[in-house]
């Protein structure tokens, strides 16, 4: 399976540091985010990987020339131009993805010690069209899942601001840990074009399509938040 790492993000939470380089260098116990994600994912059997990138790509570029691509193949989807976002960032790579089998996306500047492995099987044994990690855990932004676990729609818990697909029947409110398994039919679903977020793009898809949740207990942290490096260095060694 080939994973595409969202990698091209300001990181401005992590100012100063992003000032000067990007997020997915950022360091936790000395070692780069990114480097992190690919030896994790490695870890599951993956080598294949396209990684896109913007703020200040190049020093990702040049990292990955000087650790010889940790023995993967790598391919680069340049954003340089514009900052997509992540489904404008997904539907730009496309010509490194749509080759008719599933594949991973996972933000480069998530944690997590889920079994990636469970999650594949999840997803492939029961043919989904994207299965989305997601735990049970604080988030300002919840998603909503139905009893079988599809998703019916959007809660934003500080304002309360909800999209849903149906009248709310007590839907489980989950959060999403930045890890998809997505079938490549979705390219073909996708309506919006430019620069736009995939979320937005699944919350219009859950009308016509079943988009599952993949409930877990693992360690999620998202290290793009202020303070996030320190307490991500107390788990991940």
């Amino acid at each position: 399976m080939k994973a595409l790492i969202f990698a091209a993000g300001k990181g401005t939470r992590l100012k100063p540091f992003t000032d000067h380089h990007p997020k997915a260098l950022a360091e936790v116990n000395g070692i780069p985010l990114l480097e992190r994600n690919i030896r994790f994912l490695q870890g599951f059997g993956i080598q294949d990987f396209v990684i896109n990138i913007h703020h200040f790509g190049s020093q990702i570029t040049d990292f990955l020339k000087k650790r010889d691509c940790f023995g993967a193949r790598i391919e680069i989807s340049d954003e340089s131009e514009e900052l997509l976002e992540t489904g404008g960032g997904l539907m730009f790579a496309r010509h490194l993805l749509d080759h008719g089998e599933d594949f991973l996306i996972m933000n480069a500047d998530i944690l997590t010690d889920l079994n990636i492995s469970d999650f594949i099987r999840e997803h492939q044994r029961n043919h989904h069209f994207v299965t989305l990690a997601v735990s049970d855990r604080e988030s300002s932004r919840k998603l909503l899942f139905n009893e079988e676990m599809v998703l019916r729609g959007w809660l934003n818990v500080k304002t309360g601001e909800q999209r849903l697909a149906e009248f709310n029947k007590g839907f489980r409110a989950l959060a999403f840990s930045g890890i998809h398994c997505i079938n490549p039919q979705i390219f073909n679903k996708i309506k919006r074009t430019g620069k736009f977020s995939i979320m937005e793009e699944y919350l219009d898809l859950m009308q016509t399509e079943m988009i599952h949740g993949y409930l877990h207990n693992a360690r999620i942290i998202d290290v793009g938040k202020p303070g996030s490096v320190a307490e991500a260095e107390k788990y991940f060694k």
